[in-house]
């Protein structure tokens, strides 16, 4: 792939990963957390979905597995999103893009402890390095104390799962289907979840209208359309190397569109996290022994 295409490509799926944790804190003005991510992966999940018909992607026929897509749903669209929007209703934006990008340092610790994963001593070393930048991000207005800080880290935590769940059950899965679906399962227990759960707040103005179809659109169908082509047309460990972005995005995202103050402890901190996910996702070089 061109250089210059990959970057902008790069750019677009991780600034829209960014993006979509100050527009979300906007959107919580109007309506509800949970309604609000519910509306957000509903409309994505039957856009996908019926995408992924009309190009007759693989369909699964049996109950596993679309139990298995559920519960990928539960975890990284309920789990991860629904915690996401209720912990900005007490931390930044910001704050809260860099404690839910701590999930690749998640997935280390949870694939060796379950899964019995060996990984590289550079990893290990990133997930020290990225906690090291937790500690050093809290110490901003971030208290521990705070139901956001807890909620934005266990969706890190849901993340790490729902990615250690797709890398068991993904293969025999095609990945477009299961986003589609992933997406519609999670958005409609989060609406449940709305429903029982919280006191449902939903103001319809032009504003409102266009966050919740930018969430849906731009940010979920767009940003996972363009990943995907990435992962398929790269090397995806290069790629993945690129997702230290997204929470350098929020932060930004969070000070240009709401506001944001940027601490220097929450923008050195960031910047140690960012290191320490580099070395997670960094690619393993590869020695070619040439034999005369």
């Amino acid at each position: 792939m061109n250089k210059r295409l990959f970057a902008l490509l790069i750019v677009i799926t991780t600034s829209l990963m960014g993006s979509s944790f100050a527009i979300g804190k906007i959107g919580l003005q109007y309506v509800s957390p949970l309604l609000l991510v519910g509306l957000r992966f509903t409309l994505a999940g039957i856009l996908m979905g019926i995408t992924v018909s009309i190009f007759k992607r693989r369909h699964p026929v049996t109950f596993r597995e679309w139990l298995r897509i559920i519960l990928i749903g539960l975890f990284q669209t309920t789990g991860v999103m629904g915690l996401i929007f209720i912990s900005m209703r007490t931390i930044t934006a910001g704050e809260t893009s860099i404690l839910t990008f701590t999930n690749p340092l998640l997935v280390i610790i949870l694939g060796t402890l379950f899964l019995g994963t060996k990984y590289r001593w550079s990893q290990w070393l990133g997930v020290i390095v990225g906690f090291l930048g937790v500690f050093i991000t809290l110490g901003a207005d971030l208290e521990i104390q705070q139901i956001g800080t807890v909620l934005g880290f266990l969706s890190a935590v849901c993340w790490a799962i729902a990615t250690l769940l797709m890398n068991r059950w993904g293969k025999s899965l095609d990945v477009w289907v299961v986003t589609a679906y992933q997406m519609l399962a999670g958005g409609v227990l989060l609406l449940f979840a709305s429903a029982f759960f919280e006191k449902v707040e939903l103001v319809i103005t032009a504003n409102s209208v266009f966050i919740v179809l930018w969430l849906a659109i731009m940010a979920s169908i767009v940003q996972f359309a363009v990943w995907f082509f990435l992962l398929q047309n790269e090397n995806p460990g290069k790629v993945s190397s690129f997702l230290f972005l997204a929470p350098l995005f929020g932060v930004l995202f969070g000070w240009i569109l709401v506001g944001e103050k940027l601490h220097i402890s929450t923008l050195i901190g960031g910047a140690v996290i960012l290191v320490g996910i580099y070395l997670v996702n960094r690619p393993q070089r590869i020695k070619l022994l040439y034999s005369n």
